[in-house]
């Protein structure tokens, strides 16, 4: 359920340990924040403590942030491989953060380049622009975003120190701009989130989709122009990858709870098979000194 909101192994704002509890860095409304959720005892119960200004706000996130507002009524597999993974995964959620821009940053820098390059861009603006999380957070390295004012202060030749390109770092100055009224958008409904993520010059219906399934938990929410998404849910369920008007025209059915036929796929660890090497990341930015 958590792992949606991790962005790489090396995600600085996240951790699990060996206790196998979850540890995030997160800026609430109400401050920084260190969250740490316990997985289910044997009671059934899941445990969570906060530290920090944001800690009351976190510890009332955590319902959402596990998908306890979801709801599949309505949902019809329709395929028997959907079918056979809901019945493995009938606990599944989409779980919502309720923190906009905290997708948003994130979602914007994967952008159009390859994993490991999306990741370490992150990394480095987290680790060079963001700061270390409240209480234990602190020893455990645990990081929390930079917050929106610092992030319109970052100079282009910065950026492009980190390796994000002119277009991504002008989507990221732009959505800080307007951080407060996005953040807004978690209390409508998803059809107007997706209508004011779009309106942003930078956001297309990729990154919209990326944001809306984490913070908003849009069950509608379908990542179109991924690289592999449209590929790997044609494969599962025809035997043949889908190209992106292909599978727009195969999930119009499930409308409007589309989102949940990839994360049933995923899920159930349905993957069209890899062939080829993997893309290189780009050489040609500056290298950080």
């Amino acid at each position: 359920m958590l792992g949606q909101q991790r962005h790489g192994g090396g995600d600085p704002t996240y951790r699990v340990d060996d206790r196998r509890r979850v540890w995030r860095g997160i800026r609430t409304p109400e401050g920084t924040a260190t969250l740490a959720i316990r997985p289910l005892d044997i009671q059934g119960e899941v445990h969570a403590e906060a530290w920090g200004e944001g800690a009351q706000w976190a510890l009332e996130s955590v319902p959402g942030l596990l998908g306890a507002h979801d709801d599949w009524s309505g949902f019809e597999p329709r395929h028997p491989v959907l079918a056979e993974a809901w019945r493995h995964h009938p606990h599944l959620r989409l779980g919502r953060s309720g923190l906009v821009l905290e997708s948003l940053v994130p979602a914007i820098i994967e952008q159009k380049v390859t994993g490991q390059e999306a990741f370490a861009g992150f990394r480095r603006l987290v680790h060079r622009y963001g700061e270390r999380a409240p209480g234990p957070g602190h020893e455990l390295r645990l990081w929390v975003q930079p917050a929106p004012g610092t992030l319109r202060q970052i100079p282009s030749w910065e950026w492009l120190r980190m390796h994000i390109d002119p277009a991504r770092s002008r989507a990221v100055v732009t959505v800080a701009r307007v951080a407060e009224s996005l953040e807004r958008t978690v209390h409508g409904s998803h059809e107007e989130a997706d209508r004011k993520l779009r309106s942003i010059p930078g956001i297309g219906v990729w990154t919209s989709a990326e944001v809306r399934q984490r913070s908003h938990g849009d069950p509608d929410a379908v990542s179109f122009g991924d690289y592999h998404i449209a590929k790997d849910v044609g494969w599962a369920l025809t035997g043949t990858p889908f190209d992106d008007a292909q599978l727009e025209e195969f999930l119009e059915p499930w409308r409007p709870q589309r989102g949940r036929v990839p994360a049933l796929v995923a899920s159930a660890g349905l993957r069209r098979p890899r062939h080829g090497p993997r893309m290189a990341p780009r050489t040609h930015l500056p290298v950080r000194r």
